[in-house]
Order: structure tokens, then sequence, then C-alpha cells
């Protein structure tokens, strides 16, 4: 699978989700929003629970349908689920009667190649996220960071234009996170599939994205744009005086009157 650095353009033009509220009435989840995320990039969007990132990664992905204004991948509005866009929540969501080649070669079903190509890239994706070897064990029979693991491969092995992340590892302790950032970072690097990285840990998406976009509390807005300035490969071992002070900056950001640290 070659590197993706020509496509996977996300155009969000005004784009706005209101839903139903229970007693009656409207809540707006997403205030009137525009952004470029650039083919190849790695974005995270950061802010407190409720703050809409969540909806505006659906939005993305087209399980959420826009109140008003219009998001495209590559010129083309998003008009429901798209097959190019991959998906990774914090949930695993494997088949667990499915080993993790099964779960990774259900993945390519729907293209037209043959079992001992779907065979091929799927054992080469599962040795891609470090799982060589168990290919044949069952979900149930991993951690939780080995089970997000055969997630990625399962998504990465589609080639997607763009994935999705709503804060996959946030289910994970701190050792097994660092270890995931180690491993998506280097999968990323090596494909440049555009990635909208959602989470509420701010040295998460300092150490992961090239951009972070900070939002308020609902409605959802972005209130400021970063970009993360520190060379690759950046770790929290190895964080130097920029790191900190955009750090500081962001949670003073989350602290103000409608927004908080999460």
């Amino acid at each position: 699978m070659n590197a993706q650095t020509d496509i996977g353009r996300i155009d969000i033009k005004g784009a706005e989700v209101t839903f139903k509220a229970p007693g009656g009435g409207r809540v707006e989840a997403l205030a009137a929003t525009d952004l470029v995320i650039d083919p190849g990039s790695f974005v995270s969007l950061i802010g407190p629970s409720g703050c809409g990132k969540s909806t505006m990664l659906n939005a993305v992905g087209g399980f959420v349908p826009l109140t008003s204004g219009v998001i495209e991948l590559d010129g083309d509005p998003v008009k429901g689920i798209n097959p190019d866009v991959g998906v990774v929540f914090q949930q695993y969501a494997l088949f667990p009667w499915f080993t993790a080649l099964g779960n990774v070669m259900f993945a390519l079903k729907r293209f037209k190649i043959s079992k001992q190509e779907r065979l091929e890239r799927a054992y080469a994706a599962l040795k891609e996220v470090g799982l060589e070897g168990r290919e044949r064990t069952y979900p149930g029979q991993l951690s939780g960071g080995m089970r997000q693991r055969v997630a990625l491969a399962r998504v990465f092995v589609t080639s997607p234009k763009v994935l999705l992340m709503d804060e996959p590892f946030g289910a994970l302790d701190a050792q097994t996170r660092v270890a995931m950032h180690e491993i998506l970072l280097r999968i990323w690097e090596a494909h440049r599939t555009t990635v909208l990285f959602v989470t509420h840990d701010v040295d998460e998406a300092l150490i992961l994205s090239d951009c972070a976009h900070i939002m308020s509390v609902g409605p959802g807005q972005i209130i400021e744009t970063m970009d993360v300035k520190q060379e690759r490969p950046r770790h929290v071992d190895n964080i130097g005086p920029d790191f900190l002070e955009a750090r500081n900056h962001i949670i003073r950001l989350l602290r103000q009157p409608g927004g908080k640290d999460h």
C-alpha cells in the first residue's frame, strides 16, 4: 500500500448540526463551522465532553446529517457513510467469533480480490501493527491494546482516504497508550492517510498532531487553531519548552468561561 498524499482533503463549509431535545425544541450540537483539512495531515479536535468534537467527526464520516452547510471529501459532498473513510472508536467493535486475521480479512470482503490476496493483505496489516504470530487469536484472548491494534490493522488494510478516530485510546492504561501512539504514528507516516483525531487529552493531541483545533463547550465551535511545531518524533520523555508552552496555553483556553479542562 503506497503512501497517499494527494487525496483525503476535507472541506467543511458552514457545517451546523442541531438535534431534537428530549423535552421539545432543538439543541445546537455544532455551531456553523468552516475548516479545511489538508490531504495526509494529522489533525486533532480537542475539548471537553459535550463540546461537539464527536459530532463533527461523525458528520465527516456521514453518520450524522448536517442541519446546514456542506462537508466535502476531495470535492464530493458527504451524503452518507463513505467506504473510503475508515473509523476507529474507543470500543474495538471486533467480531468476537472471528480471529484477528478473520476480523481484518472481513474488511476486505467488499473488494473484488481473491481470497488469497485478502489473506496476504491481512497478514501484512497485522504484521505492521506488531501482531505477527497472533493472527489466529480471538479478540477475547487479546489485551485491550492488542485489540485496538487489530482495529487499526482492519482499517488501514483497506487504504482509506480518511481515518476518523474518536478517543480510540481512552480506555487504555498510560503505558499502553504511549505504545499505541508510537504504532499509530509509524503507520500514519508510512501511509499518510488524512487523520481526524478526537481527544480530550491535551498531551495526546500535541504528541500526535500536525495541528490541533481547540473547541469550546457546546454549542460546538473552534475557538483556536494551533500548529504543532515541535519536530517528530515526540514523546512525553523528551518534551521541550515549546511543548509545555503550547500545553499550558490550551489548558488555559479550556478553563475559560464556556470551556474547562477535562
